[in-house]
């Protein structure tokens, strides 16, 4: 679809500029600033790529320029953020930011109405917001009915009617927080798509966050790499593409930071084959909603010792898959059973274990972090499946050391889970999975949110699991996390 060239021209901004000075945050529950002293530029309608190791401050200085931060009650900050020279949190309307998972910003049940959310809250005359709707959607090629159901837009959809939603208020900048890290490859190239052509409809300034950065680097013209040093946040390079990556590439993927070319260090392949099948699937089919198969038959056996890569494009059912046969959604169809290798007398249907039964046996890593969280702090947060088992307070503390040491959360250890960057969330989850050393783990997109060296870490994690014996799921569209964890195959849709 082009972008008709009425709608182009209504679509055009007035490019903003944004200037941090000395700002920092932190969070209300946190000892560590988030950021500290950053100072940084940027032009109006400049198109920038923002990198930095996991937990350097990304995502905390995109989401001070689009002013959710909250207030008092939420952190401390000192120093100022600016928009176009006015504080930021006054800058109603001239930021626009894009999350990494659409479904936190999808607010109503239909396309055009949720398009119109922002508008409404600027107080747009109705008139006008319709119009400003439809050339949104135009610019980021969001080709569906105005009543289409927002559940049942793909993950890609979701994240061009997010984008349409914040092209509608018709902001002088869009930030953009990893958009493409759980999409398939279809879906990551659409949205980039959407995204420049919106940038050429409005000539917005783009600040956009991503740790695997290849096709990003064809829209940017400015390379910012953030790090967190004793005496705050710096700025590690600020230049072209090829001045950053180019010329300081060794130095930064020593750092962390996800470098075209240098991929991060891999474990060994397995040294033993795949031992006895721990579970299996025959004519399985998956629905989330009784009556309503979104995805089978399947027939697959899940083996000690082995990994499994569920791949697919989004939509396809892969997450609903991995849940049916970790136990936590029922069979629609045929059946999952468990061998008496993992089902230890407790019956062969996942589904009808107990919760205690699951935690020993099989544990779940959700796709999104949140949906997982319980505790007030990381370290109760690692606690809760081993105080579950009832294990001792010694046993419990031995244990929550280890992973916080292995998934390099030691400094978080008294954080409030929900105050983590999405990198250090999806760490916290894949070591709570851990605390409770189950003989399976179905893994939904693992690594989303890492920098290179984490990614490194949690692959070997991984690995180690699989070569102690573990059997292992990972629903991914990282293609180099199951080639890492040489992962047989899986395919889930067509």
């Amino acid at each position: 679809m082009t972008v008709p060239a009425d709608s182009a021209a209504a679509l055009v901004v007035r490019p903003a500029a944004l200037d941090a000075r000395g700002w920092g945050w932190r969070y209300a529950t946190r000892r560590r600033w988030a950021v500290r002293e950053a100072d940084l530029s940027i032009e109006p309608g400049q198109r920038v790529l923002l990198l930095g190791a996991s937990g350097s401050g990304k995502s905390t200085l995109l989401q001070g320029f689009g002013g959710v931060l909250g207030g008092a009650d939420e952190g401390e900050s000192h120093g100022a953020l600016l928009v176009d020279g006015s504080l930021a949190t006054q800058a109603r309307g001239r930021v626009g930011m894009v999350l990494q998972d659409p479904d936190t910003q999808t607010m109503l049940a239909r396309v055009g109405d949720d398009v119109a959310f922002g508008c409404e809250n600027l107080g747009v005359p109705r008139d006008e917001i319709w119009r400003r709707v439809r050339s949104a959607m135009d610019a980021v090629r969001l080709d569906v009915p105005l009543d289409r159901s927002t559940a049942a837009l793909s993950g890609g959809q979701k994240q061009r009617l997010a984008l349409a939603g914040v092209l509608a208020m018709r902001p002088g900048a869009i930030l953009l927080d990893e958009p493409t890290a759980n999409l398939d490859p279809v879906g990551v190239e659409d949205v980039r798509d959407a995204v420049a052509a919106a940038l050429d409809a409005t000539g917005a300034t783009l600040v956009v966050i991503e740790h695997r950065i290849d096709v990003w680097l064809p829209l940017v013209d400015r390379v910012i790499v953030l790090g967190a040093e004793p005496e705050g946040t710096v700025v590690l390079a600020d230049g072209s593409p090829d001045e950053v990556l180019g010329t300081r590439g060794a130095e930064l993927a020593a750092s962390g930071v996800w470098v075209p070319g240098r991929p991060p260090a891999a474990p060994p392949p397995p040294a033993l084959a795949p031992g006895e099948t721990l579970l299996e699937a025959r004519a399985l089919t998956v629905a989330r909603s009784r009556g309503v198969p979104v995805a089978g038959p399947f027939d697959l056996d899940v083996r000690a010792g082995e990994a499994i890569g569920i791949t697919g494009p989004n939509g396809a059912g892969k997450s609903t898959f991995g849940l049916t046969i970790a136990g936590l959604l029922p069979v629609e169809g045929g059946r999952v059973a468990a061998t008496p290798a993992l089902s230890s007398g407790e019956g062969s249907d996942p589904f009808r274990w107990t919760s205690k039964a699951l935690l020993t046996r099989i544990a779940t890593v959700l796709q999104t972090p949140e949906h997982q969280l319980l505790a007030k702090t990381v370290r109760e947060e690692l606690a809760v499946g081993p105080r579950a088992l009832r294990l001792e307070e010694d046993e419990i503390s031995a244990r929550t050391d280890e992973l916080l040491e292995r998934l390099r959360l030691s400094a978080l250890a008294e954080a409030n889970p929900y105050t983590l960057s999405g990198g250090e969330k999806r760490r916290l989850t894949v070591a709570a999975a851990l605390a409770t050393r189950p003989q399976l783990i179905v893994l939904d997109e693992p690594t989303f949110g890492q920098d290179a060296t984490t990614w490194a870490e949690l692959v070997a994690i991984i690995a180690s699991l699989r070569d102690d014996g573990a059997g292992i799921v990972a629903i991914s569209h990282d293609e180099a996390v199951l080639r890492a964890l040489h992962a047989r195959r899986f395919e889930v849709g067509a």
